[in-house]
């Protein structure tokens, strides 16, 4: 057990079951197709507390995403040394994930000719393009996530080791009522990752990653979590 493979394993798992639930929903001729963005927001949700729970199991500490990584090292006392290791090991298994889930619904892909549908496996897109209001609607989300994972956390201090049920409700939650403007990406790793998997893969009829949009999942989430974390810390001086 170590914290790269903690993290690696628990990303991959989160990837798997969340960009997996996305395929069932939107490729043709799946079981799941159309079934809704509750199925989405459910599978994403549960997808959080498997890989939470491997990820603990393994050696990690349960964060799978870069914004709540850095937002602990620098207002937690989650060791900085780590951060590396952490951040490598969570874009490597998002990477791994997605190749995956391509591999299990590779039928699908080959039946699924809208091209953009193909991509909302792998990354989010916004429901209306507007840089200034999608970056605030994905700084907003992981506040959410960070300040209320902070709250329910063990430690006053930092995340720590998170709890996988309260930590998956949570994304239940903002899934449900944030995720419509933006597909809730809330995680660099989460985006960034399948989207580069989008970009190496040989997928039929595919169309661009859609790097100028690929920003906002990164940056928001960051400033999100270290906005949340420094509130936290503040308000528990």
């Amino acid at each position: 057990m170590s914290p790269f493979a903690g993290e690696f394993i628990g990303t991959a798992l989160l990837i798997i079951m969340g960009d997996g639930v996305v395929a069932n929903v939107v490729l043709n001729k799946t079981k799941g197709n159309n079934s809704g963005w509750i199925v989405i927001a459910f599978g994403w949700a549960m997808a959080v507390f498997i890989g939470v729970y491997a990820s603990n199991r393994f050696g990690g500490g349960g964060h799978l995403n870069p914004a709540v990584t850095l937002a602990s090292a620098v207002f937690g006392d989650f060791d900085p040394s780590l951060v590396g290791t952490y951040i490598a090991a969570q874009f490597a298994g998002a990477i791994a994930g997605a190749i995956i889930v391509w591999i299990a619904y590779k039928q699908h892909f080959d039946e699924t000719p809208d091209a953009n549908l193909k991509l909302a496996v792998f990354c989010t897109a916004p429901a209306i393009r507007n840089p200034l209001y999608n970056l605030l609607t994905e700084i907003i989300g992981t506040f959410i996530l960070v300040f209320g994972a902070l709250s329910m956390s063990k430690s006053a201090q930092t995340l720590g080791t998170l709890d996988a049920l309260p930590v998956a409700l949570l994304i239940l939650a903002i899934g449900l009522s944030l995720g419509g403007p933006t597909g809730y990406a809330i995680n660099p790793a989460r985006d960034l990752g399948p989207r580069m998997a989008h970009f190496i893969l040989p997928l039929k009829n595919k169309r661009n990653s859609d790097w100028g949009y690929s920003w906002i999942p990164v940056i928001g989430p960051v400033a999100g979590g270290m906005l949340a974390a420094w509130m936290f810390k503040f308000f528990n001086a």
